[in-house]
């Protein structure tokens, strides 16, 4: 057995259109004074215009200069200073991007605290101030692997220099800590030349004083003098000759061991300078030079036309939004007198 639906309960969008279409004058009058309060409110009078300026950079994948310049003293593959940075490099950008460092620089630099009409004397300045930083300066990793530098200001020229002015202390606080650990690298490698460049000298005035003793090239004196000892020993024409021969002969004997010990430890020495002189002049390179952390795209510019707010959206939105509060106002206070009615009845 099949129940037949209630007619009044039966949806019809016809009943819908009729039913607005009886209240249309409030709805209009609601809609149409929405609109007129969100064009005044939204007006410069009560809301700045904000201007924005934009700012693309990639990041390098280049940390170290030296390395970049000269791959052969470290490995047969060096970096390529030319080389557009990937995911890693663009979110290390953004971290410093987001730095105390950068912010407290771009806020002191233009004065913000004033720019932003902070009050100094409320009980959280620096928070707000903070947190209007954050509304108005944004960075973001777009889908082609570059960082964007977006700024929103009442003023456009101030927009467009405080963007590029960040590009610039990216580059300055990027190229700051990467300074900060090679100077500790320096540090390090500066001790070890040096240590080892006075070794060197030890050992080079040692040979000298071993040189002044009779000895300068132990294995070649040895052969010689001995092939001269036999000859003269044979001849035994010229004893004196015999025993001159003889004394430089124990001379050798005496300080050949510590003289070929010496000499070969120099030479060992020697090659290990090198290597560090190589480090060490790298390493100098790296503290002294610097290069750009990233590569900017483009500058930013003074912006013709403001960002926001959007005046036409804010209308809409606030249109549609009291049409729509006022006909379930209206849909509200219809069904109550509508379900007084029949108790009544």
């Amino acid at each position: 057995m099949h129940s037949t639906p209630d007619p009044d309960r039966v949806f019809d969008s016809s009943n819908l259109i009729v039913y607005i279409y009886q209240w249309r004058k409030p709805l209009i009058i609601v809609s149409v004074l929405a609109m007129v309060l969100a064009a005044v409110f939204s007006s410069p009078l009560f809301i700045k215009p904000l201007y924005k300026s934009t700012v693309t950079v990639f990041p390098t994948t280049t940390n170290s200069l030296s390395k970049a310049l000269l791959p052969q003293q470290f490995s047969s593959r060096g970096q390529d200073i030319m080389e557009f940075g990937e995911e890693e490099q663009a979110e290390q950008l953004l971290q410093i991007l987001y730095s105390d460092e950068i912010r407290d620089k771009v806020i002191e630099n233009y004065d913000l605290v004033n720019h932003y009409d902070i009050d100094t004397n409320g009980k959280y300045v620096r928070t707000e101030l903070y947190k209007t930083f954050e509304s108005n300066i944004s960075f973001r990793r777009t889908e082609y692997m570059s960082v964007e530098i977006n700024v929103l200001d009442t003023d456009p020229q101030m927009a467009a220099d405080i963007a590029n002015e960040i590009v610039v202390l990216l580059d300055e606080a990027k190229n700051r800590i990467q300074k900060e650990r090679a100077q500790k690298g320096l540090d390090i490698i500066e001790r070890e030349y040096l240590g080892i460049k006075a070794e060197v000298t030890a050992y080079e005035d040692s040979l000298t004083q071993l040189r002044y003793k009779g000895v300068h090239d132990y294995e070649t004196q040895s052969a010689v003098l001995s092939e001269q000892l036999a000859t003269a020993m044979i001849e035994n024409t010229n004893s004196k000759a015999v025993v001159q021969i003889q004394n430089q002969l124990d001379t050798l004997a005496k300080y050949g061991g510590t003289y070929v010990s010496l000499r070969d430890e120099l030479q060992f020495m020697k090659e290990e300078q090198v290597k560090l002189k190589t480090r060490y002049d790298q390493a100098k390179v790296d503290v002294s030079q610097s290069m750009p952390a990233s590569f900017k795209v483009n500058n930013a510019y003074p912006a013709e036309k403001k960002s926001y707010p959007t005046r036409w959206l804010i209308v809409a939105l606030s249109a549609l939004g009291a049409f729509t509060l006022t006909l379930i106002t209206i849909l509200i206070m219809d069904t109550i007198k509508g379900a007084g009615k029949k108790r009544i009845a």
